[in-house]
């Protein structure tokens, strides 16, 4: 019985080793929302069958022969320690080059509750009924559970869903009566494919020189998101709520106006972000227009004229529009005369037949879109040319969004948040316009569906044309980039590949001059890790 005992206790630590990853990969992958847990599963079939721990498996085979229980449980004890010793080793590098670690949030913990009870009970029949002639079937139960751990997780998640959908419905009727008593409370969503933080940031910037303005924080665009920003936050003191609105399908945005009522909307720019997960450009637009078509009909919706997908679509809401501009003078907000340095932008706009000089301090024609919009809400709101001037040059940037860095002659430009086709350029744009050597650091795009090739060879080609030195992060990942560059005939010597964003860290080192710019163009999660 010690032998079983000693093979539990080494069983429970590498089931708690690889339970720990496969939580990590659950909640980067939205729980395994679409899918998402599974695919990435089917995508990195060797980190998850062909691991260290396909040796117990086959030891299975040795069970079937032998009935043998002191060698049987040698046999395991030695292959269990061997898998807990890889694992640990490879969890080091791991850590290295982890992101984002794992978050024990409430959810985390509901699911480890049920996991645990999923494991044990059977632990339980076995000690309680342990027959040393049948120890092999033990082991064979065991070795199974441990290799399929990632499958229990997702089994445990299955099982926790309507545990999810109360604990999710209570603190939605919590947040939607908080916002029922709140009656002068202004609400603005923003949504749009790209640029949605930076213009929740910016508005509230603006918005905050006259009024209490509360945006949702960080990234905080999901249901779950806007909910825990309006239980734990917003209070009776905050004159308006601007909340960011993401979504991965149809119905998402509908699904969140639904529930913060917006009576104002901002669409930034319509692209293919997601494309994959929405399965259509169409899909696309109509779900970034359930935010306009959600807005009463004495709401404001502020849109954007230069973008052909929000002029072309056939708006149903009777809400009063705002058009803002840079290429479009019946813009009802065009922006003229820009001037951009390393320094910052500035620009004019005709606001109540004055025209007005804007400087700011942030980098990017994007940018001018979002101060646009802001400049188009804030006006609507009473807020003077004098005070707009006086924010707008104030307005703050956004972390990991074109944000500049310095660290002794290198100067970083932090736009590792998110990438997408039009702001790769934008970016690249932006380090066009520096003084010195010019360097990007990029592991490319994802999640663009059946253009991802096609648009990262094109973010290569203009890579080709900007960049001193190229360094890649992901060798299969970014072959895209690689074949645009190559189609540019771009010096092979100057491209450094990569899997680890930390060694792109150390040649950067190695590459920098005295005056040295680098673009972080895009910083993927843990799953997508080489």
């Amino acid at each position: 019985m010690f032998g079983f005992i000693l093979t539990l206790f080494l069983w429970f630590i590498l089931v708690i080793i690889k339970l720990k990853k496969s939580l990590h990969m659950l909640q980067q992958n939205l729980y395994n929302k679409g899918n998402r847990y599974l695919k990435w599963i089917i995508n990195n079939f060797k980190k998850v069958f062909l691991s260290i721990d396909i040796i117990l498996v086959i030891f299975l085979l040795f069970l079937q022969i032998s009935k043998n229980y002191v060698i049987n449980t040698i046999l395991i004890c030695l292959l269990l320690l061997v898998s807990i010793i890889k694992y640990i080793n490879d969890n080091l590098e791991d850590k290295k080059k982890s992101k984002k670690p794992l978050v024990y949030t409430n959810r985390i913990k509901r699911l480890i509750v049920t996991i645990c009870i999923l494991l044990i009970i059977p632990v339980i029949l076995m000690v309680k009924n342990f027959n040393y002639e049948i120890s092999s079937n033990y082991y064979t139960r065991l070795i199974i559970l441990v290799y399929l751990i990632y499958f229990v997780s997702l089994l445990a998640t299955i099982i926790n869903i309507p545990i999810e959908k109360y604990v999710y419905y209570s603190f939605k009727n919590k947040a939607m009566k908080k916002l029922k008593n709140l009656n002068s409370l202004k609400v603005i969503g923003i949504t749009g494919s790209y640029g949605k933080t930076s213009s929740k940031n910016i508005l509230s910037d603006i918005l905050n020189i006259k009024y209490n303005a509360l945006p949702s924080p960080k990234n905080f665009n999901t249901p779950y998101g806007l909910i825990m920003t309006i239980n734990n936050t917003l209070d009776k003191f905050d004159d308006i709520f601007i909340a960011e609105m993401g979504a991965y399908k149809k119905g998402e945005i509908k699904e969140l106006c639904d529930l913060v009522n917006p009576k104002y909307g901002i669409l930034t720019t319509i692209g293919t972000a997601h494309l994959e997960s929405f399965g259509s450009e169409e899909n696309i637009i109509k779900t970034k227009f359930e935010l306009i078509e959600s807005l009463p009909s004495d709401g404001v919706a502020v849109l954007n004229m230069d973008d052909d997908k929000q002029v072309s679509y056939n708006i149903k809401s009777k809400c009063k529009k705002i058009w803002v501009g840079i290429n479009n003078d019946k813009a009802d907000f065009v922006a003229t005369n820009i001037k951009m340095n390393n320094k910052g932008m500035s620009f004019e706009v005709v606001i109540n037949g004055e025209k007005v000089k804007f400087n700011t301090k942030l980098l990017g024609v994007p940018n001018i879109y979002n101060i646009l919009a802001g400049i188009a809400l804030g006006n609507y709101f009473g807020i003077s040319n004098e005070q707009l001037k006086s924010a707008v040059l104030n307005v703050k940037n956004t972390e990991h969004r074109l944000e500049l860095k310095n660290a002794g002659d290198i100067t970083y430009i932090d736009d590792s948040y998110n990438s997408n086709p039009v702001g790769s350029k934008m970016a690249l744009d932006v380090l066009n316009l520096m003084p010195g050597k010019k360097i990007i650091m990029t592991p490319g795009m994802i999640e663009l569906g059946s253009k991802q090739y096609e648009l990262n060879k094109e973010l290569g080609e203009y890579i080709a044309s900007v960049c001193d030195e190229v360094i890649l992060v992901g060798e299969k990942q970014t072959i895209p980039i690689q074949d645009g560059l190559k189609a540019k005939n771009y010096n092979e010597k100057k491209i450094h590949i990569t899997n680890d964003v930390k060694e792109g860290f150390k040649i950067v080192e190695r590459l920098k001059t005295k005056n040295t710019y680098v673009l972080i163009e895009n910083d993927l999660p843990d799953l997508f890790n080489e």
